[in-house]
């Protein structure tokens, strides 16, 4: 039984390190309000929710996906993706943006046709790249 154990918790710590390991570090830009990933900037989510909110959305949103995926009508598809768009608008990563500064958002933009452009031409051509 203690071995069991064992060899689950190994295995459990070997997924949670692929885990790590698959995420890609994306460049963020030095405001924290995009990252860049298949060459067009997207937005961050608020960091003002806390992290029992943004993890009850990302849930949520997940839910959605899942949803999306298993759908087999029309209406079980626009439910599912109801709720992505609630949660990604909860997250803030969708609709009005979460900074207050009147800076006009830049969703979907490549970096380098946006006031971030000097920050995206600063970069190596290695950290662009993982943008690419």
């Amino acid at each position: 039984m203690i071995l069991n154990a064992q060899l689950l918790a190994g295995r459990f710590l070997q997924m949670l390190e692929l885990r790590r390991m698959s995420r890609k570090n994306y460049p963020n830009t030095p405001d924290g309000r995009y990252f860049v990933s298949k060459g067009k900037m997207w937005r961050c989510t608020n960091p003002a929710l806390s992290d029992g909110e943004r993890r009850a959305l990302v849930k949520a949103m997940m839910k959605g996906r899942i949803g999306e995926r298993n759908a087999s009508t029309e209406e079980e598809m626009r439910v599912a993706r109801a709720m992505i768009d609630t949660a990604k608008r909860a997250l803030g990563e969708r609709g009005p943006v979460w900074w207050d500064d009147g800076a006009e958002p830049v969703d979907h933009h490549a970096p380098e046709n946006t006031p971030y452009a000097e920050w995206w031409n600063g970069l190596s051509n290695e950290e662009r790249a993982t943008g690419m």
